[in-house]
């Protein structure tokens, strides 16, 4: 099965249509099948007081503590999604966003999108999780700082309100930008399958691109990334995100860990393996002349290559026989 690979624009366009559009481009280049931004009104998502959180402090440093302020700087006006959308279009990947309150999630269900992210933040937002639900459209489910029993709540309130498991397919996250590498404890994915029986996958914030393919290998079947243009750019997510190349390079990896685990589980020669046999194995082989009728010994057979005689697995039925003929050193041995 092919990995739903999301470029994860978010809040990267920093508030410029420009700079949307040009991630929009990138994510299409680096082969990414979605680009991914977030619909949000600062009003409804935050109180007037609400802080930052510790890394979007330190990641911006601007010295000003109101998650609001920064939000109201990063909404992504209505009037720019047709654009979007059409660029998108244009650029030949699929645009969608995430929604943070229910007025963006009738906004966006409202374009047409044709699924549902569910951030780590409203995993215990009841009334999101039945407004989106409502809209009947496949859902990926983010777990950032979730307990597997809030997990199992939200998929019952999910499941309640209509949508199939088979519809649901649940990421594995850690809430930190950028997460530390002890900390993303990948084996949890796994623990998510087992439990929920559902699709899985991973919703990267590690700084590079070897944990998203690790994700792959292990059996993710969406994974998100965060990109840029450019990881000194202003703002809380950009230092915990790719920039283009390592976007495309990213992509790149796991459509060839794709290959590598699609086989058939059964261990046996390739075709590519197969004409190789007969250049890599060894063959039971004369040490020295040896006259016919003399006794094959180990003093004068030897093992060496090429695979296209005796095979060294008959080498005990061998040693003792009669030489039927003259051999030559390193000529083949022939009973």
């Amino acid at each position: 099965m092919r990995t739903l690979i999301i470029a994860e624009a978010g809040v990267n366009h920093n508030g410029n249509l420009k700079l949307a559009k040009q991630l929009i481009q990138k994510a299409a280049l680096a082969g990414a099948d979605y680009v991914k931004f977030q619909t949000f009104s600062a009003e409804k998502l935050v109180t007037l007081n609400a802080p930052k959180a510790d890394y979007q402090t330190a990641n911006m440093k601007d010295g000003d503590s109101s998650q609001y302020k920064m939000l109201k700087a990063l909404e992504i006006p209505k009037e720019w999604y047709p654009d979007l959308i059409s660029w998108a279009n244009t650029c030949g990947i699929k645009f969608f966003s995430t929604a943070f309150d229910l007025a963006s999630i009738e906004f966006l269900d409202n374009l047409g999108m044709e699924l549902f992210k569910i951030p780590s933040g409203e995993i215990t937002n009841k009334p999101y999780l039945k407004r989106v639900a409502s809209k009947q459209k496949p859902v990926i489910l983010s777990t950032g700082m979730a307990t597997i029993q809030e997990i199992e709540d939200a998929l019952t309130v999910l499941s309640e309100n209509g949508i199939a498991k088979s519809n649901i397919t649940i990421l594995h996250c850690t809430t930190e930008y950028p997460t530390p590498m002890e900390e993303v404890n990948l084996n949890a994915m796994l623990q998510i399958e087992k439990y929920f029986n559902t699709s899985i996958g991973y919703s990267d914030h590690t700084q590079g691109i070897e944990v998203p393919v690790a994700a792959v290998a292990l059996g993710a079947k969406v994974i998100e990334k965060h990109f840029t243009l450019d990881c000194t750019l202003p703002g809380p997510d950009h230092i915990a995100s790719l920039e283009p190349t390592e976007l495309k390079e990213m992509v790149k990896c796991i459509r060839n860990i794709e290959k590598a685990i699609a086989g058939t589980g059964i261990k046996a020669p390739t075709k590519s393996e197969l004409k190789n046999r007969k250049v890599a194995r060894k063959s039971i082989v004369a040490a020295k002349e040896i006259s016919k009728g003399d006794l094959f010994t180990e003093d004068n057979l030897d093992v060496k290559r090429p695979g296209t005689g005796l095979s060294p697995m008959n080498w005990d039925e061998v040693i003792g026989k009669i030489a039927p003929k003259d051999f030559n050193i390193d000529e083949l041995i022939t009973l």
